[in-house]
């Protein structure tokens, strides 16, 4: 074979001058995602929602506890948008902004699913990762605890505590993050019995690193792409648990709401001809699942090592 000595000696000048680089697995990653354009169209779609949840207030002109008694019990005017008189899109059957009360609802659900995702997250990693690790007796037991509490009724757990312990978000955020976690540790579990017998595992066994350094440094870091597909899709699952129990009355207490109890007052009074009133916060809902599962679609192709 013949080479070209010229060409050989400018591509060794590029690489001294650092013009030629190799390509990490988050920088191949990064550009499968966005080929993707549904996982775009999702990420745009969830900046929007969440810029205007966080923000859209400013542009209101009344709060969600205001009550416009002009309309307040007229069937005729509840739900409709009115832009004359700031309701832009229209009130509930109390006379309340239904613009305001819908942001509202969006920031507890996103705040509900974010919250119960990430205590999943770091519980799940940290379990699934010393059971995986360790292994032995101490796995054994670990994933026979998570046998047993997989087999209590997750939602009948959640609703109890809310009976007893009263409603609110403090509770809602216990009761979801206290099951969300379990199936987190199986996955992570799995992954990390294909990691500990890796070179630089047993390297770093062999030095003498400590064990839960090792989980730290060197297991969970490489647990990233398969935690951070499954969070992204553990979001949405949240969001519709909170949903359900607040479509039940057993959610977030007045005055404050979530799109899981607007959905619930929309239902009641769509009888009455006010259906605006439950496809404003409905719109929201699905806006903001499907943003979720689109962008867990993305990253999960955009991670798949198949794919490089």
């Amino acid at each position: 074979m013949v080479i070209d000595a010229t060409r050989m000696k400018n591509l060794g000048d590029r690489f001294a001058e650092g013009e030629v680089r190799g390509r990490s697995l988050w920088a191949d990653a990064r550009r499968r995602f966005f080929r993707n354009k549904a996982a775009v169209g999702g990420l745009v779609m969830l900046a929007l929602i969440t810029l205007l949840a966080l923000f859209g207030d400013s542009l209101a002109q009344w709060s969600n506890e205001e009550i416009d008694f002009d309309v307040m019990g007229q069937a005729a005017q509840v739900g409709q948008p009115s832009i004359g008189n700031g309701h832009y899109f229209g009130t509930d059957d109390l006379g309340r902004d239904l613009y305001s009360r819908t942001l509202q609802g969006t920031r507890i659900s996103l705040m509900v699913g974010i919250v119960g995702s990430l205590i999943a997250v770091i519980v799940g990693t940290l379990y699934g990762a010393v059971s995986g690790y360790v292994g032995g007796r101490t796995d054994q037991i670990l994933m026979r605890t998570v046998d047993i509490l997989l087999a209590v009724p997750f939602m009948f757990v959640v609703i109890l505590l809310l009976v007893m312990f009263g409603r609110s978000l403090f509770m809602l955020f216990f009761g979801i993050g206290l099951m969300s976690w379990l199936n987190m540790a199986r996955i992570v579990r799995g992954q990390t019995l294909s990691l500990k017998h890796k070179e630089y595992v047993e390297a770093a066994q062999a030095t003498g690193v400590p064990t839960f350094t090792i989980i730290l440094r060197h297991i969970v870091p490489n647990l990233v792409g398969i935690v951070a597909v499954y969070a992204t899709l553990l979001v949405p699952e949240m969001i519709l648990i909170e949903s359900f129990i607040s479509f039940l009355g057993l959610g977030v207490q007045e005055p404050l709401t979530s799109l899981g109890a607007l959905i619930s007052e929309g239902a009641r009074t769509i009888y009455y001809g006010t259906t605006w009133q439950l496809l404003w916060p409905l719109a929201f809902f699905v806006a903001t699942l499907f943003s979720f599962f689109f962008i867990g679609d993305g990253l999960r192709d955009a991670l798949d090592p198949k794919d490089r």
